[in-house]
């Protein structure tokens, strides 16, 4: 019982420590894909705006956040894993519009390491 208790304490000072790193290495302004867009993003989350008067009818845009921490394995839900994925948004947006997305979830907790504007529809 006790070798377990020190490897979950082991695991989890590990876990915080990359985390922690993620943090200092993640914060400032990304790149947006459609050059008529802003992305930002903090330690958990990015927001994006754009300007896209020309752009074409029908067109939509979805933010991407990409994280690093604790999150669900897909298809596996008790099974958790560290590491590299993609956070939640919250749905595509216009070209004149702005969008969301977290690295916070119901299943995942971790740092923004990246984030971009793609186009969703065109």
């Amino acid at each position: 019982m006790r070798k377990t208790m020190v490897a979950a304490v082991r695991v989890g000072a590990a876990a915080v420590s990359v985390l922690g790193f993620a943090a200092v290495v993640g914060a400032g302004t990304a790149q947006a894909a459609p050059e008529d867009c802003v992305v930002t993003r903090d330690l958990v989350s990015a927001t994006a705006t754009c300007h896209d008067a020309d752009a074409p009818a029908g067109r939509e845009y979805a933010l991407v956040v990409e994280c690093f921490g604790l999150a669900g394995v897909p298809n596996a839900f008790p099974l958790m894993a560290i590491g590299p994925y993609r956070g939640g948004w919250s749905g595509s947006f216009s070209p004149t519009g702005q969008g969301t997305a977290s690295c916070l979830g119901p299943t995942s907790i971790g740092t923004a390491t990246n984030a971009y504007v793609r186009i969703y529809r065109d």
